[in-house]
């Protein structure tokens, strides 16, 4: 099957709903992607019509999302498009969404502070015939230092934040 890859940049337009199921957690949130424009007449960049996407984001893709974005942080998604049209209440409505495989902020508009995932193996109990799997100790991937929640749990104060070189 021949999918439509897409790369957006855009802010999170909504917080990260997750969800743990038995196949794996899932992430969803709405992206807004504004269309920009160079003005000629005015010397600059203007906003245009801002377009708005579902991502869905599953497995440690999800969890990192949810752990590592707040609402309008700047983001870069990469992802399979899908464009469901459908009729409801006799009202035909057509939403896009993204089905992401790759998704980070966007370093043009600030900095972050990876965090790589480390993985432990769980330690079996007796009579346990099952195999091993390793099991994630930190779920945050990647944090905007000193902006978010996160950030401060992990004990980086919002105060302390990291300042670019000129």
């Amino acid at each position: 099957m021949n999918d439509t890859m897409v790369t957006v940049v855009g802010n999170v337009a909504t917080g990260v709903e997750f969800r743990e199921s038995a196949a794996g957690g899932v992430a969803r949130f709405r992206f807004a992607v504004p269309a920009r424009r160079w003005d000629r007449r005015g010397g600059g960049w203007v906003d245009g019509p801002t377009s708005f996407y579902t991502v869905w984001a599953r497995r440690a893709l999800g969890a990192n999302l949810a752990a590592s974005v707040a609402v309008g942080e700047p983001l870069v998604v990469r992802g399979r498009l899908r464009v469901r049209e459908e009729e409801k209440d006799g009202r035909r409505w057509t939403s896009a969404e993204i089905d992401a495989v790759a998704a980070g902020h966007d370093l043009t508009r600030g900095t972050a502070a990876f965090r790589r995932l480390t993985w432990k193996a769980p330690v079996l109990t007796e009579g346990h015939g099952g195999t091993t799997q390793g099991q994630p100790e930190a779920r945050a991937a990647t944090v905007i230092a000193g902006s978010g929640t996160l950030g401060e749990a992990l004990g980086t104060p919002r105060d302390t934040a990291p300042t670019a070189a000129p």
